[in-house]
């Protein structure tokens, strides 16, 4: 779908996964927090990278501690070290919430 759709498109050069890293990273840098859910939903996808940035996004779209009890569930079940570093990096500093 993403191949026939960005046929002969600059953006079909860089690949699905890349371009939805960079959606991803617009949707976090937007602070539309009604797109956190369409965000949420990329943290299931196959690529890490994609997941890695849906981590991100979610980070500045959720409230912190709603993030925090988020990323304790994800961190679950989430293998992928580089998305794990994702979570953890992301997670607020507890000494800055005092």
């Amino acid at each position: 779908a993403f191949r026939s759709f960005f046929s002969g498109s600059p953006i079909k050069r860089i690949g699905r996964d890349r371009f939805v890293r960079n959606v991803l990273i617009a949707a976090g840098n937007s602070g539309d927090v009604s797109l956190a859910p369409i965000v949420r939903g990329l943290l299931d996808d196959g690529s890490p990278l994609v997941r890695g940035a849906a981590v991100w996004a979610l980070s500045l779209l959720m409230p912190r501690r709603d993030f925090a009890e988020f990323a304790a569930s994800a961190l679950q079940t989430e293998n992928e070290a580089t998305v794990r570093d994702e979570w953890l990096s992301a997670l607020p500093d507890p000494a800055k919430d005092r």
